[in-house]
């Protein structure tokens, strides 16, 4: 279950979002103007309780008024009909052999037909085998999504035979099972916490200012950011900021130093003996994971001397073609749905690819942050049962449906670059955190005063 209450110290940021009756005052988009929430945040967001003193004014990267939502985990859960949270093993096993059957029923097809016996033409072979590479990506997300619902605990009512099946087939897909569930597990409860959230940190002013080598209070006088340089951006991002967040926990949080088991101590993100999802003593885990973190990296090694074997046999561009350019479309997929999804916490709509490749994981990722244990199929009507319970604060980006859904990924990727608070925020509200950007869209970054007192 996500957290709810927000520690004194807590920084919380927000993503972008569509279909509110109400409409943004600023018309500034790369894209379009768009109607978005005024009510959208991070999931930890959620406060209990109310402080003294009131949040000041906050304004979301639209320039729509924020306001933080009052209701609670269990009004959630209480709206939810029992029958939603009644998992079949069974019922899950028929999707797993689903997947498995569109994945070798794909494979045969192409290996058989798409030759040069029957397709002379290098071009449109080449051209078929590049559509093959997209729909095994397609159905390999499927698969890793079922894992992910075994590590949840939502495939069936057995721990044992959900971590069997969900070893299996994260090891098959290069997925760390264990080393992954706990880090994820860990993110579910700190989703939107610039301390501890496992997955997304976006970056402060600060340290976005570091990273492109300008001052600060500069930021607002640097000139645009060109189309090609965030195009390029995230390209790099989609194919490889999985693996990268396996190995170097890119994305994650680096305050290591301040775990209370002490395994943090002098650690920070990064490859080979940075923090990372392989290595049994990683600041990610307690000591009593490590069996677990060695169990995955067991699932690894088999599935790689699989490939080793397989590639020596019919040839490293065959394999390429077969598994591996499938598997950087899984990192694509992945990249989208987990890291930026997950950490706002949106429902987006993918149509038939989203829904039934995909098992509603984009459709219905509102209501998994609440409710991870619920079951895929059932997440519908569930969601449907705690709009109710959120009312205006329920957030959906599903305007022009899959089309929206892509446009959605280039916008975040030029709006939202850095977080800050609002320029209006006292107290409680100066630890909430929206996106702000360089490029001139949506809402203003703060001004902020130079050395010498003249502001920028």
């Amino acid at each position: 279950m996500s957290s709810t209450a927000i520690p004194k110290r807590m920084a919380l940021h927000r993503q972008l979002t569509e279909n509110s009756s109400v409409t943004s005052s600023v018309n500034v988009s790369p894209m379009e103007s768009p109607r978005h929430s005024p009510s959208t945040t991070s999931l930890s967001s959620l406060a209990s309780e109310a402080l003294a003193e009131g949040p000041g004014k906050l304004v979301d990267t639209y320039g729509n008024t924020f306001e933080l939502p009052d209701f609670t985990i269990k009004q959630i859960r209480d709206a939810i009909p029992a029958h939603c949270f009644e998992r079949n093993g069974l019922r899950g096993l028929s999707y797993v052999f689903r997947d498995l059957l569109c994945l070798g029923t794909t494979f045969y097809i192409f290996h058989t037909y798409v030759t040069a016996e029957n397709i002379p033409s290098t071009p449109v072979r080449a051209g078929l085998w590049a559509l093959y590479t997209f729909v095994q990506g397609l159905f390999g997300t499927g698969i890793w999504v079922l894992a992910h619902e075994c590590g949840h605990q939502s495939f069936s009512p057995s721990k044992v035979f959900n971590d069997t099946v969900g070893w299996i087939l994260h090891s098959a897909l290069l997925v760390p099972y264990f080393s992954w569930k706990i880090s994820h597990g860990k993110h579910h409860k700190a989703t939107g916490n610039m301390e501890r959230d496992m997955v997304f940190v976006p970056k402060l002013r600060e340290q976005y200012a570091s990273r492109i080598g300008h001052l600060v209070h500069q930021l607002n006088e640097i000139m645009e950011e060109t189309p090609i340089q965030a195009a390029t951006n995230l390209i790099l991002q989609q194919l490889f900021g999985w693996p990268m967040y396996l190995i170097s926990n890119v994305t994650g949080h680096n305050n290591h130093e301040s775990q209370r088991e002490g395994r943090g101590k002098g650690k920070k993100n990064g490859m080979f003996g940075g923090v990372n999802h392989f290595n049994p003593s990683s600041p990610l885990y307690e000591a009593k994971d490590a069996k677990l973190i060695v169990l995955s990296d067991i699932g690894l090694l088999i599935t790689g001397s699989v490939l080793y074997v397989l590639g020596n046999k019919f040839g490293w561009t065959n394999m390429l073609v077969w598994y591996f350019i499938p598997y950087l479309w899984v990192n694509h997929w992945l990249v989208w749905n987990f890291a930026r999804g997950a950490a706002a916490t949106i429902d987006r709509e993918f149509g038939f690819i989203g829904r039934q490749l995909f098992h509603g994981i984009i459709e219905t990722h509102v209501l998994h942050h609440y409710v991870s244990t619920i079951p895929f199929y059932n997440a519908d009507e569930a969601t449907e049962a705690i709009k109710g319970v959120m009312g205006k604060h329920y957030r959906s980006d599903t305007k022009d449906g899959s089309i929206g859904f892509i446009k959605s990924l280039w916008r975040s990727m030029r709006m939202c670059q850095w977080v800050e608070p609002s320029e209006g925020a006292q107290g409680e509200g100066k630890g909430v955190l929206f996106f702000r950007n360089r490029n001139g869209f949506g809402t203003r970054p703060l001004v902020v005063e130079p050395a010498d007192g003249k502001a920028n």
